[in-house]
């Protein structure tokens, strides 16, 4: 038997209960990974509010990204061992002692990387290599805008835009997310709180505008976006904090000849997930080794306060990643 934090019903953080529940058995291309911790993201939150229902086949069980040891090898599976020390991008599943992944969505704890603190990164670092330069195709020299610059998908944006040669404009709430953002590698630094970033991108670019947008925000900032693009620019909208509608201005998208695109990764296909990942050990796991990227933490709990991480993040308060641990062990 496991422990394993379970959604009673949908509504606020107060429905997360800690439950006992049988050790999930892997499939023959899946491994069983007895996890250290699991990454708490914002589809959790989603999720639990009742509006984002796991894709048909996925746990129930929150928690899309963890870190652990593999304790079980499905037989189809290759190239990994019991006892090896992974991270794992979930469809769900993450806040339990125990969970599964297909073999092709984890990979080796980088070097110079503690276990615990490598849950942090299969969720963000999918989303943000798919997006920015699978999707996108953002290339050195080019100007890259990313929203909420202090958030999990923000700070790994910031960083990977960076060290492949983007030029990083980043948005963020307040003066101490505004430091952070410029600590990890934004050229130039947004308060959306007290600025107008549509007229402090066309300052800062002399009105030429940004090449590539990443957008977690959605709702008004549609057309704000479209106005901050350059001739033959690439919007990515990736998530809707403030809403799924949005005006646009289609006169601006035809003439500019911009490309607007969006992804969702959970729902993405076993394949595809294996891609991502195939191309992050290539190109960004030799930059952990280097000690070129960092892994913001801004608080951890224990899987018995999965409320209050939940808590935490609706906050909005802080910068980088925040974690479950489930095993106070760093093995």
């Amino acid at each position: 038997m496991m422990k394993q934090v379970e959604i009673s019903e949908p509504g606020g953080p107060e429905v997360l209960v800690l439950r006992e529940a049988e050790i999930p058995e892997p499939k023959s291309f899946e491994v069983l990974i007895k996890v250290v911790a699991a990454g708490v993201n914002r589809p959790d939150i989603v999720q639990r509010q009742g509006n984002y229902k796991p894709p048909e086949g996925a746990s129930e069980i929150p928690g899309l990204e963890v870190s652990g040891i593999i304790t079980r090898v499905g037989h189809d599976v290759r190239g990994y061992n019991v006892g090896d020390k992974v991270c794992a991008l979930l469809t769900g599943g993450g806040y339990a002692e125990y969970c599964c992944a297909p073999a092709s969505q984890i990979l080796p704890i980088p070097d110079g990387i503690s276990i615990a603190d490598a849950s942090c990164i299969p969720e963000t670092f999918f989303t943000v290599w798919s997006n920015l330069f699978m999707s996108a195709n953002l290339v050195a020299g080019e100007k890259c805008l990313i929203h909420g610059g202090a958030s999990g998908i923000g700070t790994t944006a910031i960083q990977l835009a960076n060290l492949f040669g983007a030029e990083v404009i980043a948005t963020a709430g307040s003066d101490e997310k505004i430091r952070s953002c410029y600590q990890l590698g934004a050229k130039f630094a947004i308060n959306y709180k007290s600025q107008d970033f549509v007229t402090e991108i066309s300052k800062f670019t002399k009105k030429n505008g940004v090449n590539v947008i990443l957008d977690i925000i959605g709702g008004e900032y549609v057309n704000k976006n479209i106005s901050c693009l350059s001739q033959y620019g690439r919007l990515i909208q990736i998530a809707f904090q403030n809403g799924v509608n949005g005006e646009l201005n289609l006169a601006k998208v035809m003439f500019k000849n911009l490309t607007i695109t969006g992804s969702a990764l959970r729902p993405a296909s076993i394949e595809y997930k294996a891609e991502i990942a195939q191309q992050l050990y290539k190109h960004v796991w030799p930059l952990f080794t280097q000690g070129k990227i960092k892994i913001p933490i801004y608080q951890r709990f224990s899987i018995f306060q999965a409320a209050e991480a939940h808590k935490c993040l609706e906050k909005g308060e802080h910068t980088g990643k925040i974690v479950l641990d489930v095993i106070n062990d760093d093995h």
